[in-house]
């Protein structure tokens, strides 16, 4: 079956939000059995648009449906696979081996996501030349040269925010292009290079007024 070419298609954020949500319902369905899903089953399990469903499979995937029948589930799975990157494994560095680093360093789910840590770094003296669930801890003085060496172009970020973005600009100097940001703080980094934030606070601060706006009695 052909691939979609990764490299002449452009999607929506929103769009590509949801392909992980379509691959793990199809992932589910195929190892219930189902061979075959059909676009308005998708659109009433998870709760989206049929046109919206359509128009997003058709985007990344080439496999062709049978009328009254549906998709070829095999097909669809390969395709969106295929443009979400996942069966090409991207190494990545990280940077604050506290609760939270250790945490994402022992996660083992990012393997099928095509995610590889291959190592980490820490200012604390006790930690550095020592491993963590198998990844070498260096000190941070190496991290700029070593992501250059080994051609590294994900990053990730699990330190305070009063380093951030000192550990930010170290990645862009090594040839940094995607940063994935768990401190809470703004990054400022050249247009070219994606920041991607994981603002916990910010989520809880949605959750917060959600729940002050559910219970709060009415007047």
């Amino acid at each position: 079956m052909s691939k979609p070419d990764q490299t002449v298609i452009s999607i929506s954020r929103q769009a590509l939000q949801r392909m992980p949500l379509y691959l793990q319902y199809l992932k589910k369905l195929h190892s219930s059995g189902a061979t075959l899903v059909a676009a308005p089953a998708v659109a009433e399990a998870l709760k989206f648009g049929e046109v919206q469903v359509r128009k997003d499979l058709a985007a990344v995937s080439s496999t062709q449906g049978r009328p009254k029948k549906g998709f070829p589930i095999d097909g669809l799975i390969s395709d969106i696979e295929h443009f979400l990157g996942y069966n090409d494994t991207q190494e990545a560095v990280l940077v604050g081996v506290g609760y939270l680093g250790r945490a994402l360093l022992s996660y083992r789910g990012f393997e099928q996501y095509g995610l590889d840590i291959v190592m980490a770094f820490d200012n604390d003296e006790a930690l550095i030349g020592q491993q963590i669930c198998g990844k070498h801890i260096l000190a941070p003085s190496q991290l700029t040269d070593m992501c250059r060496r080994m051609n590294i172009h994900i990053g990730i970020i699990a330190v305070p925010a009063s380093q951030a973005q000192v550990v930010c600009d170290q990645f862009v100097a090594g040839g940094i292009l995607a940063v994935w940001n768990f401190a809470p703080v703004h990054l400022y980094a050249p247009e070219n290079i994606l920041v991607q934030n994981e603002n916990m606070a910010s989520s809880l601060a949605v959750l917060s007024q959600h729940l002050k706006a559910r219970m709060e009695p009415v007047k």
